[in-house]
């Protein structure tokens, strides 16, 4: 028992157990199994209230990472000021070399006469004309309303299938697991059998590739099944985890409305730059250029618009990262206020206080994640790359190994890592160390092994997409005369809803992971702020390396 000054003692969030005999686990939460309560109940005073400040921060947040924010700043505004500057120098005359002639007198290109400059342009607007015919534009009629109607019918359809993951979870699973196998194998005898109908077809792909493909998507399928037979153990805990991700998401109905509206003002933030990219593209001048004893007029392009197409390049690609990251941390923020109200209403602003976060004191956060993020996947893709290029060498292949143990290991170490920044508010680095801390405190795995749910919310998305689909191809069939060309106005509706319905499994997705760090911090705190939560997670397996060393430290507590 301690001391009237250790009680008083401040808490530390950041301060590690004193002695290795500390139990990691607070002794007021249910035990789960018996070793683990039996070092449960040794925990003494101070150690029950060591970690009882990590919860959501409502108050006032200061600014973190702030050096990576500057950088990003000065990566936009760069692209920027070069982008007008491009866009004002650009030479008018880029389009007209054919107008310009060498000028032996002044050994440079002049220009002949701005009637030749006309005669250019309006041979560049004019001279090609653009033909349509009636068959064409069915095809674009009909493509175009097809895609209008989808993605009007995309919000209660996403809002639709949001309603029957939070009440019939169950039912709508276990229908939609015979469909992972079913569709599949219908595309897959459809498709041989239509080309084998088709003469064009069967002449341009011969009956022995048509086998061989045939084969080849049966074990496809074969494996998916094998997958789903292994793996079925984990079915009936990953229902009940996609219903609750579905009745908190539900709760938080805004977040389909902010998340959409942050990916368009992504898309407007890139409209200048692409023009900004087209502008570049015209500074330069018309310079003469010696061919076999003969003088031409060329385009030669300033040596500094590579590096700006690289520098504008740079900067889309982290923008884009920073902004899934981002909608992350709305999504985590606002998802955790939910999880950590008192009582069962909702949250007010809370949507509005995650949007004030993540551009105001946690945007530095949010560049560094993004800036990691890009990172790994550039040196992924050089790792393949080079995995590509059958480089040889035993010493190549260890190092191939080593880099994508390190890629892997930032992913696992950045999955959490926004949540709970998200939460906290706390800086990047910081948020990594927390996080995996909590987790390794309540025996939880640090990677979240439970990614059944991903696979079975994609092949639901799969199924419903291809069903939408077929029904598209039946209407299009009935009330037109496209032909073949209603199986590729049906693919390009499918592939815009199975788009759309990615983006809901993304959020999700993000919303377990969120969960998942809440369920986390009650553990560690003991307490339980949604009971019906705890009744799921509960039986989400246990880090088994955390495990054994608390076994084996029982006989010192006993």
């Amino acid at each position: 028992m301690g001391s009237t000054d250790e009680s008083n003692k401040p808490l530390n969030l950041y301060e590690p157990p004193s002695s290795p005999s500390q139990p990691l686990l607070s002794k007021h939460f249910p035990s789960i199994d018996a070793p683990i309560s039996q070092i449960d109940g040794a925990t003494s005073e101070p150690d029950q209230t060591q970690y009882l400040q990590i919860s959501y921060n409502y108050g006032p947040r200061h600014i973190k990472d702030l050096p990576f924010l500057i950088l990003f700043l000065l990566f936009v505004l760069s692209t920027f000021a070069l982008g007008i500057f491009a866009s004002v120098n650009r030479n008018p005359n880029s389009n007209n070399i054919s107008s310009f002639a060498f000028d032996s007198i002044s050994s440079s290109c002049i220009k002949n006469s701005s009637t030749n400059a006309f005669h250019y342009q309006k041979q560049l607007f004019f001279g090609t004309p653009i033909s349509l015919n009636s068959s064409n534009s069915s095809l674009w009629e009909s493509l175009i309303w097809t895609l209008v109607i989808t993605l009007i019918l995309s919000v209660p359809f996403v809002l639709f299938v949001l309603l029957l993951l939070k009440h019939y979870t169950k039912q709508i699973v276990y229908v939609s697991l015979p469909f992972f196998v079913i569709v599949p194998i219908f595309f897959n005898i459809y498709w041989f059998v239509a080309c084998t109908v088709s003469s064009t077809c069967s002449d341009a792909f011969p009956l022995a590739y048509r086998i061989l493909v045939l084969v080849f998507v049966f074990l496809v399928i074969g494996v998916i099944v094998w997958i789903f037979v292994v793996n079925w153990h984990r079915v009936e805990l990953t229902v009940k985890i996609i219903a609750v991700a579905s009745n908190a998401l539900s709760n938080n109905l805004g977040l389909f409305g902010v998340l959409p509206a942050l990916t368009l003002g992504l898309l407007v933030y890139y409209v200048p730059i692409v023009v900004f990219l087209v502008f570049a593209r015209l500074n330069g001048k018309i310079v003469p250029r010696e061919n076999d004893g003969e003088y031409n007029c060329v385009w030669k392009q300033d040596s500094w618009v590579p590096a700006y197409y690289a520098l504008a390049i740079l900067t889309m690609l982290w923008s884009t990262l920073v902004m899934v990251e981002a909608q992350v941390y709305v999504i985590s923020g606002t998802i955790a206020q939910w999880y950590f109200s008192k009582d069962d209403s909702r949250p007010k602003r809370s949507i509005r206080s995650s949007l004030r976060h993540v551009f105001g004191p946690s945007s530095g956060t949010i560049c560094l994640s993004g800036l990691l993020v890009f990172v790994v996947r550039v040196v992924r893709a050089a790792v393949d790359n080079a995995r590509q290029e059958d480089a040889a060498g035993i010493v190549n292949l260890i190092l191939r190994c080593c880099v994508n143990a390190l890629l892997t290991a930032v992913d696992f170490l950045n999955k959490f890592t926004i949540n709970f920044a998200a939460i906290t508010g706390e800086a990047y680095c910081t948020s990594a160390r927390m996080t995996y801390e909590l987790l390794k405190r309540n025996l939880l795995s640090a990677v979240f092994v439970e990614t059944v749910s991903t696979r079975i919310l994609a092949g639901i998305i799969f199924v419903l997409s291809a069903l939408y689909a077929i029904v598209v191809c039946a209407i299009l069939k009935g009330v037109s005369h496209l032909g073949m060309d209603s199986y590729f106005v049906a693919i390009i509706a499918w592939v815009l809803l199975i788009v759309i319905l990615s983006f809901f499994v993304h959020v999700l997705d993000n919303v377990i992971d969120t969960v998942y760090v809440c369920y986390a911090i009650d553990r560690d705190r003991g307490e339980v702020c949604k009971q019906e939560v705890h009744e799921v997670y509960v039986h989400l397996p246990i880090s088994r390396n955390h495990r054994s060393s608390l076994v084996a430290r029982t006989p010192l507590v006993v």
